[in-house]
């Protein structure tokens, strides 16, 4: 067919079939629509090799929804939970048997999801296309244009044309879609392990170094993910000797895991340049979902839970209206899903922005971090495992701040002062400590607030 063109029609055609494009899929298809998922690379076993692996608690809904969880289980996905260390100490309790999500390679979740859309009916799975053109009809987008796996030519009309083709998302550019652009000054190295034990068990273990980050992520079939990240300031020293400049790097951890004991089953894998980026979602007849939508620091590991939830979000909101294939209610339905989509992210975009110039902890996260160490309750403000927080506009709300404050107060108080009432001098000083623990004058003029 290398010379011929094929035109097709669809309800829905899906760019990219990594974890949002499969997602988007499996959801459309499940409401009754026909679904074109295309992606470039040829074999179903595909993945990607520069990634995540961390699944948050909050994703577990959407995953029960597609009915996923128990094939991670049974492909040895490991329930995840962890313990941060700070200046201040360790904070987190492990793996909690209510809320956990999964530690699990992309080498086994991709091709998971990739044959879990394509059983799925009224899905067409084009493996080796590749997006060439979009094709509009009044400034609104009606369909693609592709290339096959023969070189032959593809022309696809669809309601919804679907951007889940990544961080530089052909899909974004060709509709001209408006980017932001965040640098973030830290580079990232990782490999995978075997027989590495952790003081933590299979609970992933962060250290947050201000500015130097680490993990330790126990994943499926016995192997651990380890991965620094540090200031772009010292990656030419780094790479003189990247494989021994990372185990000595681990080596200095306190509770860090012994790499010389272990097997290193992969080459170490960077990724030197991680911009922030955030763009508009959706256009008349177009949307973007996961990274090709908003990429953010993946020191917070949200890329692969953002992935599920903003395809599930857009397929919600959009079902209905395809279903009657009305474009007017189409191209409201994809207005409701870029206000949802805005409103529930940008305000943790921005605070993985603020954090990405590597800096150090600032007011509030001084704050937060030392009065987790003195109480449980505030540890799911702090860190990687905040993520189910993401709906909340201001981070910290007021209530986790005052408790935070009192957690502190009482702390100084406890350790500081004699049983004696203390004087209102002595009060004003530990309230002073509480607030600004262990921070030197110069800083003491740090605070922050971030907003959606």
């Amino acid at each position: 067919m290398s010379n011929l063109q094929q035109i097709l029609k669809y309800d829905v055609a899906i760019v990219g079939a990594s974890i949002a494009g499969t997602t988007a899929t499996t959801l459309f298809a499940r409401e009754g629509l026909r679904v074109a998922l295309l992606e470039r690379n040829k074999d179903i076993n595909a993945y990607k090799k520069v990634g995540t692996h961390f699944i948050q608690s909050d994703v577990m809904p959407t995953m029960r929804r597609l009915g996923i969880a128990e094939a991670i289980e049974a492909a040895g996905g490991v329930r995840n939970g962890g313990k941060t260390w700070t200046r201040y100490g360790w904070i987190g309790g492990g793996v909690n048997a209510k809320h956990y999500g999964y530690n699990i390679r992309r080498q086994i979740l991709d091709p998971l999801l990739h044959r879990h859309a394509a059983a799925t009916q009224g899905v067409d799975f084009l493996l080796g296309t590749s997006l060439r053109e979009l094709i509009y009809n009044d400034n609104r987008v009606v369909g693609l244009r592709a290339n096959g796996p023969n070189k032959e030519s593809i022309e696809i009309h669809a309601q919804l044309v679907v951007g889940a083709d990544g961080r530089y998302s052909p899909t974004a550019e060709l509709a001209g879609l408006p980017a932001k652009v965040d640098p973030n000054q830290r580079f990232i190295y990782f490999a995978h392990f075997r027989n590495l034990p952790l003081v933590t068990g299979q609970s992933s273990q962060v250290w947050q170094l201000e500015p130097n980050v680490a993990y330790a992520m126990p994943n499926d079939n016995g192997i651990t993910v380890l991965a620094l990240m540090l200031p772009k300031s010292e990656l030419a020293e780094f790479k003189r000797d990247v494989q021994g400049n990372f185990i000595k790097f681990f080596e200095t951890l306190p509770n860090g895991p012994n790499l010389r004991a272990a097997e290193q089953v992969t080459e170490m894998r960077g990724m030197l340049n991680m911009p922030n980026i955030s763009r508009t979602t959706t256009a008349p007849g177009l949307a973007l979902v996961g990274d090709a939508a908003l990429t953010s620091d993946p020191l917070w590991g949200n890329g692969i839970g953002r992935a599920f939830q903003s395809a599930e979000w857009l397929v919600d909101r959009t079902a209905r209206a395809l279903r009657r294939g009305r474009p007017d209610e189409v191209d409201q339905a994809l207005a409701e899903y870029r206000q949802h989509h805005h409103s529930t992210l940008a305000g943790r975009h921005a605070r993985d922005v603020d954090y990405s110039r590597a800096r150090s902890f600032n007011f509030l996260e001084r704050l937060m971090y030392s009065a987790a160490t003195r109480n449980r309750k505030l540890a799911r403000y702090t860190g990687p495992y905040s993520t189910r927080l993401v709906n909340i506009r201001y981070y910290p709300p007021f209530k986790a701040i005052v408790r935070a404050l009192w957690t502190n107060l009482t702390y100084h108080i406890q350790t500081h002062v004699a049983p004696s009432v203390p004087s209102w001098a002595q009060m004003q000083h530990l309230f002073a400590k509480a607030i600004l623990p262990e921070i030197d004058k110069e800083h003491r003029h740090a605070g922050s607030k971030v907003q959606g």
